[in-house]
């Protein structure tokens, strides 16, 4: 949702001082890219979230309700990645933190990487990608 995220992130601050849920690898192949053959075939792309929030209470209650879903989180990611076509990895990453913004409210700061697994590059590259962090309007 657009205006749900604050662009002016302190990561040191939030980073040394928040819990984390981490989310590594997930993968999904997407449509993104500029490239004539990335527009008309899905590539493999890794995809990293890491979650700022406060898990004191649900280490006490052991209630799922009391934390962010990741199952839930990592299901609404795919969909996301699978229903859009963006040009950029900047955009796609973008797109991904402002709606975990808007859908879970218990996430106070999301860092979210987005890589390519087979860059479309003359080159011998890994990977290429972004990794961007939002916070959450006060």
């Amino acid at each position: 949702m657009v205006g749900s995220a604050d662009m002016s992130v302190n990561m040191s601050e939030d980073l040394n001082s928040s819990d984390r849920i981490i989310l590594r690898d997930l993968r999904l192949a997407g449509v993104v890219g500029v490239l004539p053959e990335e527009r008309v075939r899905p590539q493999p792309l890794s995809i990293d979230i890491e979650i700022l929030t406060d898990l004191t209470r649900a280490g006490l209650s052991d209630d799922l309700d009391d934390s962010v879903d990741y199952g839930a989180l990592c299901d609404r990611v795919a969909d996301m990645v699978h229903a859009g076509a963006p040009l950029l990895l900047e955009r796609l990453a973008h797109l991904l933190a402002d709606d975990l913004l808007a859908e879970f409210p218990l996430i106070d700061v999301v860092v979210v990487e987005v890589r390519k697994l087979r860059p479309p590059v003359p080159h011998q590259l890994g990977t290429s990608g972004v990794r961007i962090a939002r916070r959450r309007k006060a």
